[in-house]
């Protein structure tokens, strides 16, 4: 009779133990994951370790939805860290422990104070009136910038942004539109994240302040959505980007450690520009990871184009392009994995890639790879280089999932609708 109640007693405890061990391990690997990222320099010397440690996240991540737990979890890594939480309002600043790629150690201003943005206007470029995002962004300490509520900011000239910020409009709708745009230049730790960015203009040959002790002559700027330029540990995710004079983002002039995700593109010509120019060198340190974002109607080409650098492009949706998704010239290194590439109707805009050469077949030693990726609609992508895995090792950040989940990861890239006391 004891023997076959201790029997009946395990058998009803087994499955409730395995489930806490999984959630354990899960977790634990998880908190490990994370920490370990964070003490990894911009300058990858173990690519294959970071690989791997996101495969276990996922793999424990994917487990949890098949045993029904923790119905949230998407497959999405950056979102399920903090996206589950219903009072992430709480504790913003646990996004800056989110990122993953080349930018995942930008901070932001997760070490600084809140500074809430109430006005949305821009009257003065050299003497910016507080409460607004201009003297927030040019302050010197490290700040976690959030909004009081839905504002449209047009910005008479370039938002130069200092060292140490957050730009976090979760909760809001908040856009920066019809006049100039942000830049990030010479700086580093920046994260820009849930912002509407569209309409931006060609503004200049004006002074502008760019910090509470300095402000200079700024001339014509291009009218860029976001202009990276020299600058290190960047992280641009959750935007909805569109329709600017130049470029959606640019990033250019030695700039690296940069991660570009969960982003909306739609309505442009020339999408993203990594690299400056054929002749500049400095950007062979570039290293930019582009994950999870949906390429979406209205596109043209740049998606991105590349210079010199190394350059993940990983689990993205590209549901249009006109003329090409992805582009480059000086031999970039490009690890295109995971990704949905559907081709348009037009039988000569088939091919995923362009390449821009100096002489005829030198591309042919570029190392350019297509691993996992979806080709549909007639779809293709013309590898080039060495097969070996190790020449690919620069230009790796985290493991790709399938590209069948593409779908899933990628549906609430853009700006999100996040209401306070709510999951988003």
């Amino acid at each position: 009779m004891a023997a076959a109640l201790r029997s009946s007693c395990l058998c009803f405890l087994l499955p409730l133990l395995i489930v806490m061990l999984l959630f354990i391990n899960s977790t634990a690997d998880n908190r490990l994951s994370g920490d370990d990222e964070l003490k990894h320099e911009h300058d990858v010397d173990d690519p294959e370790a970071i690989a791997s440690m996101v495969a276990m996240s996922i793999r424990n991540s994917t487990e949890r939805r098949k045993l029904g737990y923790f119905s949230c979890i998407t497959g999405n890594s950056i979102d399920d860290c903090w996206r589950c939480d219903r009072h992430w309002q709480l504790n913003r600043r646990r996004l800056a422990d989110c990122s993953i790629g080349f930018g995942r150690n930008a901070i932001g201003g997760r070490d600084g104070r809140y500074y809430i943005v109430t006005d949305s206007g821009d009257d003065d470029p050299v003497n910016p009136r507080p409460g607004t995002l201009r003297h927030a962004v040019i302050q010197d300490a490290p700040l976690w910038i959030v909004f009081k509520r839905d504002m449209v900011i047009t910005l008479k000239q370039e938002l130069i942004m200092n060292s140490f910020k957050t730009i976090d409009a979760r909760g809001v709708n908040v856009h920066i539109a019809y006049g100039a745009c942000i830049t990030i230049q010479f700086v580093t730790n920046i994260i820009i994240h849930g912002l509407h960015i569209h309409d931006c203009k060609p503004t200049g040959n004006a002074m502008v302040r760019s910090s509470p002790s300095h402000y200079g002559w700024r001339t014509m700027a291009d009218g860029d959505g976001i202009s990276i330029f020299g600058s290190s540990h960047i992280w641009v995710d959750h935007n909805s980007l569109s329709n600017c004079a130049d470029g959606l983002i640019d990033a250019i002039m030695g700039s690296t450690a940069i991660t570009i995700s969960n982003n909306y593109f739609t309505h442009h010509n020339e999408v993203i520009l990594l690299g400056h120019s054929d002749s500049y060198v400095r950007d062979k340190v570039m290293q930019v990871t582009i994950a999870f974002n949906h390429f979406g109607e209205g596109l043209i080409q740049r998606m991105p184009r590349c210079r010199h650098g190394y350059f993940h492009v990983v689990n993205n949706d590209y549901t249009h392009w006109e003329m090409y998704a992805i582009g480059g010239s000086a031999a970039p290194t490009i690890n295109s994995q995971g990704n949905r590439y559907l081709a348009p109707v037009n039988p000569f805009a088939k091919e995923v890639t362009k390449r821009v050469e100096p002489w005829e077949g030198g591309w042919k030693q570029w190392n350019w790879r297509s691993e996992g990726d979806l080709m549909l609609n007639g779809a293709y992508f013309t590898a080039s280089g060495r097969a070996a895995p190790g020449s690919y090792a620069r230009a790796s950040s985290l493991a790709a999932k399938s590209s069948s989940m593409v779908g899933t990861i990628t549906s609430n890239a853009g700006a999100l609708s996040c209401h306070l006391g709510y999951q988003c």
